[in-house]
């Protein structure tokens, strides 16, 4: 059973950074994709940014230039979501994600992903 633990989520001022982290656990394939979604209150859960394990990514068009996902290669079960130029829209819970390896790019659906995080709340502020 894959579990994924999300932290470094917190209060940030517009303009700031913060960078998420993403532990992924459990048995689970080397050939796979990750991803980085949100959710405001009232709102739909959107795809930020996702990364397959041969390194492709995709970026929701809200967050390019301003966000970057990443992982440790040395350890495959870490992954990183660094959020540069904050915006107040940011603010959202954030959840990272694990699914399937289905082809490059990566995709941003939500039911592309078989296993998510708790989330973590990002807040910022104008």
């Amino acid at each position: 059973q894959v579990q994924l633990d999300e932290s470094g989520g917190g209060s940030a001022q517009a303009g700031g950074s913060l960078r998420l982290s993403c532990v992924v656990s459990g048995s689970r394939s080397s050939i796979y994709t990750m991803a980085w979604f949100r959710q405001a209150p009232g709102k739909e859960r959107e795809g930020v940014a996702s990364i397959t394990g041969f390194g492709y990514t995709t970026y929701a068009d809200s967050v390019k230039g301003r966000f970057a996902i990443s992982r440790d290669n040395a350890k495959n079960s870490l992954f990183y979501l660094q959020m540069n130029s904050l915006k107040p829209e940011d603010t959202a819970m954030y959840y990272c994600a694990y699914g399937p390896f289905v082809g490059n790019p990566p995709r941003l659906n939500p039911p592309a992903y078989s296993h998510w995080g708790q989330g973590t709340q990002v807040t910022v502020s104008s």
